[in-house]
């Protein structure tokens, strides 16, 4: 398996340090190292909010990456503080329900999923993160998008946030199915 450093940006309120959580817990469950730092001020919700998780088959020596294989990018203001951080042949998902054009770049993978369509589609607006996870999953190579959906079952269990995990399964599974 490859390691994956993902940084997960967007306003508070958009799922953030849950996604990061549930990277965590995916890889924990999968049997890899793993840290996550959330990021975070104050005014949480409608303000801006980062994590980052760690998945690695190797210890892992700091939680802070200054190159990131992976960005989900869930408004334009953490497009353009993370993008260009993002290293080679890297991963940016960006939510193009709010960022019109996402900038290409010639050494990573820009993968435009208009995150917020797809969760209003299915009836929960606040799963843009789990839309944008599968899309992530997409991507990986020795996590699959079943351990995603375990990852976010049991975190939800823990935080008694169960009636959301059917609706999350969905969300997960429309942002896998919408890259191609």
């Amino acid at each position: 398996m490859e390691d994956y450093s993902t940084v997960i940006s967007g306003f508070g309120g958009q799922g953030v340090i849950l996604a990061g959580k549930i990277l965590a817990r995916t890889g924990m469950e999968t049997g890899f190292q793993v840290t996550w730092l959330p990021s975070y001020g104050p005014e949480m919700r409608g303000g801006t909010a980062n994590c980052t998780a760690i998945i690695s088959s190797e210890l892992i020596g700091s939680p802070i990456v200054d190159n990131p294989s992976a960005l989900i990018a869930m408004n334009p203001p953490s497009l353009d503080k993370f993008k260009g951080t993002v290293g080679e042949d890297g991963l940016i998902v960006v939510n193009t329900s709010l960022v019109d054009e996402p900038e290409e770049r010639d050494n990573v993978t820009v993968a435009g999923v208009p995150l917020n369509e797809i969760a209003q589609e299915i009836g929960n607006q606040k799963a843009i993160n789990m839309v944008a996870l599968g899309a992530w999953a997409k991507f990986t190579e020795g996590i699959d998008l079943e351990d995603v959906v375990r990852g976010m079952e049991l975190t939800l269990t823990d935080m008694g946030k169960e009636r959301f995990i059917e609706s999350n399964g969905e969300a997960l599974k429309r942002g896998y199915g919408y890259i191609k």
